[in-house]
């Protein structure tokens, strides 16, 4: 059940993140997906609520976002030359979120509206389902991109890796595998209680 403290945490990490970012631009555009969820879920919660463990992916995909924006993605610290990188990889663990959250809210639709009832079925179609969003998030990058020129280096978030895109996207799909194989017990347990 949404709690009081989902709401609290969430606006205070918004609030920080809102306080003077690296970009505003960036901010706005890492942010926005962010606002978008925390305003389905309040909308939704009394007419479908979700698992417990669902709404504390869902808010922790949202810090990640918000931390993302607050600094950019190539900027966030820490991640700086972690193992010896040559680039900020704060954004792989964006894209492993991307995978490993909607994977779960995936499955929760597709289980609790009985979309599909077979477990391999449904494993197909949660993979699926995770990937094209990823890849879709990822056009949505490139007409950012096209739109506003410059503005959109520090949200494309490149930093000159060629393959990026690509990347994003196994990250998205290796997060959306992590998720079935750790969380598809202990989220059925969950599911059942809802029931």
């Amino acid at each position: 059940m949404l709690s009081l403290a989902w709401g609290a945490t969430f606006i205070g990490v918004f609030i920080w993140s809102a306080i003077e970012p690296y970009d505003t631009f960036t901010w706005f555009l890492e942010v926005a997906p962010a606002l978008i969820g925390a305003a389905l879920v309040v909308a939704t919660r009394k007419r479908f609520p979700l698992t417990p463990l669902l709404y504390s992916l869902i808010l922790a995909h949202c810090i990640v976002l918000m931390i993302g924006g607050h600094y950019t993605y190539a900027e966030v610290p820490f991640f700086d030359g972690l193992f010896g990188a040559e680039r900020n990889n704060y954004d792989k663990v964006g894209h492993f979120f991307q995978g490993f959250v909607p994977a779960i809210l995936a499955r929760e639709l597709l289980i609790r509206l009985q979309v599909v009832s077979g477990p391999h079925w449904r494993t197909l179609f949660v993979l699926s389902v995770t990937l094209a969003f990823s890849a879709f998030y990822e056009l949505i990058e490139w007409w950012v991109a096209l739109l506003s020129g410059e503005d959109a280096t520090a949200f494309l978030g490149t930093q000159g890796y060629e393959w990026d895109t690509q990347s994003d996207m196994g990250f998205a799909l290796f997060g959306a595998i992590c998720a079935l194989l750790l969380l598809a017990k202990w989220h059925d347990k969950q599911l059942a209680k809802l029931r």
